[in-house]
């Protein structure tokens, strides 16, 4: 599956966003809330489209845009959570993760925990321990986000995937120019889906592709996506 980022600074605008890619015919959407400077009533998003939705509110540590304090940023996701979104994505470092995990479920969301790392690729044992916490934290979905510094990262991540996505539902590729490999293969190996942008200069992460783009080279390979 593909998911689309969207980066909007309000509701009506995202919605906007989120006509001009159903063409596109996306499988998810993620929107980056933490890009929103007026929430308003976010049941407005998901009633705009039969596309599922990912909500995401990142805190600048973590690569994201939000500068609120970390009580308000949980209480975006958990009103995401309350207006209807199938998924909810939570950093493994938030504090009380499986907690606020739990409050999400409870709330009728299905949970990613998410980790990156905006450096390097750990070694094998690390990526494993990483998929270990996640899971304990009670994610229903596994994101394992890391940078490829040289092509082998990009090896180590699909072999991960290739070995562990029966296990759970997984999202792991690499960030970055030698991570673009990762980014095509890992839904061939085992991925729950990759992440696409909805058109060049809208990328959320280093190395994202456009949707088409990322299409065409699925058709080219042979596979009908």
């Amino acid at each position: 599956m593909i998911c689309v980022c969207i980066l909007a600074d309000n509701i009506e605008n995202a919605i906007k966003k989120i006509k001009s890619i159903e063409k596109k015919n996306p499988d998810l959407i993620e929107i980056r809330l933490d890009y929103f400077n007026d929430f308003g009533n976010m049941k407005n998003i998901l009633e705009s489209t039969k596309i599922q939705l990912i909500a995401t509110n990142r805190s600048a540590g973590e690569g994201g845009s939000f500068e609120g304090d970390e009580d308000a940023r949980i209480k975006i996701l958990l009103d995401a959570a309350r207006s209807g979104f199938k998924y909810v994505d939570i950093e493994l470092s938030t504090k009380d993760v499986a907690k606020i995990a739990k409050e999400l479920h409870s709330l009728g969301s299905d949970v990613i925990i998410s980790h990156h790392d905006f450096n390097k690729t750990p070694s094998n044992d690390e990526i494993l321990k990483i998929h270990e916490d996640i899971l304990k934290m009670g994610a229903d979905v596994c994101k394992i986000v890391t940078t490829a510094n040289d092509y082998n990262d990009n090896l180590r991540l699909l072999s991960f995937l290739n070995e562990s996505f029966e296990k759970s539902k997984i999202v792991c590729f690499a960030m970055g120019e030698f991570g673009k490999i990762s980014r095509i293969f890992s839904p061939i190996f085992g991925g729950f889906f990759t992440m696409a942008s909805l058109e060049k200069g809208q990328e959320t992460g280093p190395g994202q592709i456009e949707i088409g783009e990322l299409k065409e080279l699925y058709n080219k390979l042979g596979f009908n996506i």
